[in-house]
């Protein structure tokens, strides 16, 4: 299952922030990703702030992109606001990229 993981991963990182050139799993907006056994994949992402222009349309978009590894049966897909997010959440990789 863990194989299955880095490909939905993989995939997720093809979704973009269109307001910052970082993927959105770097930018940290993911917060959980898990498998079962019948392969539906659960993820719980935020957004950079509530007023985020694409809060309708990336959730759609990363539902669509983990829909697309062979393997994946369904996605539930939960935006959630708790924690909030903030730049602490950002891989050292986004960091570098935004100079930050």
């Amino acid at each position: 299952m863990g194989d299955l993981k880095e490909k939905v991963i993989k995939e997720i990182k093809k979704v973009y922030d269109p307001e910052i050139p970082v993927n959105i799993y770097e930018l940290g907006l993911i917060y959980k990703i898990e498998i079962n056994e019948k392969n539906v994949v659960k993820v719980d992402m935020t957004l950079t702030s509530p007023n985020c222009p694409v809060a309708e349309s990336l959730p759609k978009q990363v539902k669509e992109y983990i829909l697309k590894v062979k393997g994946v049966s369904d996605v539930k897909l939960d935006l959630v606001w708790d924690p909030p997010w903030d730049k602490s959440k950002m891989s050292e990789a986004a960091k570098l990229e935004l100079n930050l």
